[in-house]
């Protein structure tokens, strides 16, 4: 497996992760059994970058991964993130005062069963408070041994900028695909000038780029992605239409979409993906991707293939989309 340095931090991740967000209910149902022998088929096969939150399933994916991870856990790099608050009415909010990210810190390193997390990221920014206060509560937990290194997610730059200038962060935690290419304009140079690796979450286009779903049928009846307006029924056939160059070109290489998707991912300066899955099958699928070199031509086929507003419908619902703060 190839790595490399996450930011300027000294740690050394994969250059592929694992999303482990649908290891607790979310899309399909998982089960804990399948779910820890595809972390462990992951560790087998030199992924070691592991990126979960507190969000997920108010906490029990952590407490998966504390599970799942015993004995383990010197083998990998455990990332987790914080502030992304569902208040019981199902309304979204952030939290980034700087005695909650205390509080937050010692409740992921309890679930996780661990006593340092390796990278902990704010998960969404607090518009009421300043990102310095936050990182700076963050960078405390440094100090104290509790934190190796800091994170962002869905950050703009303005507030990458000023983070940065407070402590360093080591990475920035956001949505990036061939049909999520929003970064390209802004966020993702700043991270490239500032020395920051940028996680892309939902690599596959939550599944779509693997040209595996065809219609909503393919998807659990509680299927998170049946409210995501790209799978709506009114967007899905003409986003399915936007595959056609991603199967062709997966077919010229002996690969499968999803691998091409996210080999043209990798081919991009300072972007390590982090495809979710709790199936063994997908990991070793994705693990594979790797070792996938594309073309000059072939990486500016698929970028031509699906340009930023190709695809139809917003990456979330109106409500959620709103709240992520860039």
């Amino acid at each position: 497996m190839k790595t490399t340095e996450l930011g300027a931090s000294g740690i050394e991740v994969s250059r592929i992760g694992l999303g482990c967000m649908g290891m607790t209910p979310i899309y399909s149902p998982p089960s804990e059994e399948e779910s820890i022998a595809t972390l462990h088929r992951a560790i087998e096969l030199g992924i070691n970058f592991l990126d979960t939150s507190d969000a997920y399933a108010n906490g029990k994916n952590e407490e998966l991964l504390g599970r799942g991870l015993k004995g383990k856990r010197d083998q990998v790099v455990l990332t987790t993130k914080f502030g992304n608050i569902r208040a019981p009415d199902g309304s979204r909010g952030a939290n980034g005062k700087p005695e909650y990210v205390i509080e937050a810190a010692e409740a992921c390193l309890k679930r996780l069963e661990t006593d340092v997390i390796d990278v902990f990221y704010v998960h969404r920014i607090d518009p009421d408070t300043p990102i310095e206060d936050t990182v700076g509560a963050m960078a405390k937990l440094i100090a104290d041994g509790k934190v190796r290194a800091l994170g962002l997610s869905e950050a703009g730059v303005e507030t990458i900028r000023r983070a940065h200038a407070t402590h360093p962060i080591a990475a920035l935690q956001t949505e990036y695909s061939l049909w999520s290419r929003f970064a390209e304009e802004e966020i993702l140079p700043a991270c490239r000038e500032l020395g920051i690796s940028y996680v892309a979450y939902g690599p596959l286009g939550r599944g779509f780029l693997s040209a595996s779903i065809a219609s909503l049928d393919d998807l659990d009846e509680n299927d998170r992605r049946r409210d995501m307006p790209r799978y709506s029924q009114e967007n899905f056939a003409h986003n399915y239409a936007l595959l056609e160059t991603l199967k062709a070109v997966a077919a010229d290489k002996g690969a499968t979409p999803a691998q091409i998707a996210l080999a043209w991912l990798m081919a991009q300066d300072g972007v390590i993906p982090i495809p979710g899955s709790h199936r063994i099958r997908h990991v070793e699928e994705n693990a594979a991707a790797v070792d996938i070199e594309l073309s000059a031509d072939e990486v500016t086929r698929l970028a031509e293939s699906m340009p930023e507003g190709a695809a139809q419908g917003t990456r979330y619902p109106q409500g959620q989309l709103a709240a992520l703060g860039i």
